[in-house]
């Protein structure tokens, strides 16, 4: 029972009471015993309007307790002529109209963040206290490979990615750079905010990918122009005079002569071998920009099936093919196109050597076409994955690394995402996905 409907109750029976002990003591006396009932209801009223009167600053109190409880900061109390109530529904609507404020204030600073967040091109994801996603933009999205609220709720460790999994392992304050699928590169930090008086994580991931190869672009090709420059003159020299020498080969005794003429020859060759030696590397940095066209990508493999498949036989690989045919062209450079093919495929089979296999398939993912060649050659080593389409890097003790730094300069002059992983059970997987 509340303590107003308890004080009624008191004012009930204690006027009760006034009423039963005039009506014993002045029955014999009516007109003192009506006086005494008039002055007992009239007692009762008064009694009732100070009750009122009492207890309606509680109630405005409780009413405004129940819009705080509820959000309500909209209502406000109108001016009442209680002086001792007065001061409080003043601060009780300026303190209304301060939270509302704020609350309008916190809304729009919060869809103004949201619509940066969604047309920023860096990741950002947010946690929980138990390392759960709760907020992630389509830039995150996009890195982790996941659809649009995918990974909402999830842990990091539940997507099951590379990439993933390195994010997982990052302590708060820390930034790494990390490897994401062929040659991008993410720059990873991870902080934390107080909200609600709780710490929480966050994640950005910042694309330094084209930064990255501009600045190995520039690093090489000088390095490779100076290289070129200085071997072609030398050796051309060189390779004047040794031919000048040949012609004295008649001048040389006979037991000598043939001796004489096979070590010019060897020489001549060598420096010619050492010019088409530096001439693969320069073709790198004369790769011309892709003139794109409406191309079938379809029709580029089974061109590529065509020129392999006598080497195939003479290793014995086994060439499967899955097409999606009703793809519809997309724009590329087609020769450029077919040499990042060729790259690949070549890589394959040296890998392979004789016995294997290699998938081709080219089929629709989340809406967009995707080319995936596998092969058996052996996977990708852990100790190379992070290094594959760093320039002119190669695992091969004789290789050039010239094939993957070509197809990654091709790939990215038609800003295509590529990559190149290990597919598990001594398999690599090669793909790229197209617009």
């Amino acid at each position: 029972m509340s303590l107003q409907r308890r004080f009624l109750v008191y004012l009930i029976a204690i006027h009760v009471v006034f009423a039963g002990t005039a009506f014993f003591l002045l029955r014999d006396r009516p007109i003192g015993f009506l006086a005494v009932e008039v002055a007992v209801v009239v007692s009762f009223a008064i009694a009732l309007r100070l009750l009122s009167s009492l207890f309606r600053p509680l109630e405005i109190i409780r009413s405004g307790v129940d819009f705080l409880a509820s959000r309500d900061f909209n209502t406000r109390f109108p001016a009442v002529d209680y002086p001792e109530l007065g001061p409080l529904v003043d601060v009780y609507n300026r303190m209304a109209e301060h939270l509302r404020e704020e609350r309008i204030r916190g809304e729009e600073q919060e869809r103004f963040l949201g619509k940066i967040l969604q047309v920023r091109p860096s990741g950002v994801i947010t946690f929980d206290l138990d390392g759960r996603i709760t907020r992630i933009n389509p830039g995150a999205e996009e890195m982790l490979d996941v659809g649009r609220g995918e990974a909402a709720g999830r842990r990091l460790a539940e997507l099951a990615s590379p990439f993933a999994l390195a994010l997982g392992d990052l302590e708060i304050g820390e930034t790494r750079v990390v490897p994401l699928r062929g040659r991008r590169r993410i720059k990873c930090q991870k902080m934390a905010f107080t909200d609600r008086g709780f710490s929480r994580a966050f994640v950005v991931l910042e694309e330094l990918t084209e930064e990255l190869r501009r600045s190995e672009r520039a690093s090489y090709e000088k390095l490779i122009r100076m290289m070129s420059h200085e071997v072609n003159n030398t050796s051309g020299s060189v390779t004047s005079l040794l031919r000048s020498c040949r012609r004295y080969a008649g001048q040389v005794g006979e037991v000598d002569r043939e001796d004489f003429e096979h070590a010019i020859d060897v020489a001549v060759s060598r420096t010619e071998g050492l010019n088409r030696f530096m001439s693969t590397f320069a073709d790198v940095i004369r790769l011309p920009a892709p003139a794109p066209e409406p191309t079938s990508v379809q029709a580029l493999l089974e061109e590529s099936r065509t020129l392999f498949q006598d080497e195939c036989v003479e290793r014995n690989v086994q060439w499967v093919q899955a097409v999606d045919e009703t793809i519809p062209p997309v724009l590329l450079d087609p020769a450029q196109m077919q040499q990042v093919l060729v790259n690949v495929v070549r890589n394959a089979l040296e890998a392979i050597g004789e016995n294997g296999e290699i998938h081709v398939e080219y089929r629709r993912r989340r809406g967009r076409a995707v080319l995936v060649i596998e092969d058996t050659g052996g996977g990708v080593p852990p100790e190379v994955r992070d290094q594959l389409f760093s320039p002119f890097y190669t695992s091969k003790s004789d290789g050039q690394g010239i094939g993957l730094t070509v197809v990654a300069e091709i790939l990215q002059g038609h800003d295509l995402d590529f990559s190149l992983e290990d597919a598990g059970e001594g398999r690599a997987a090669f793909s790229v996905v197209f617009p």
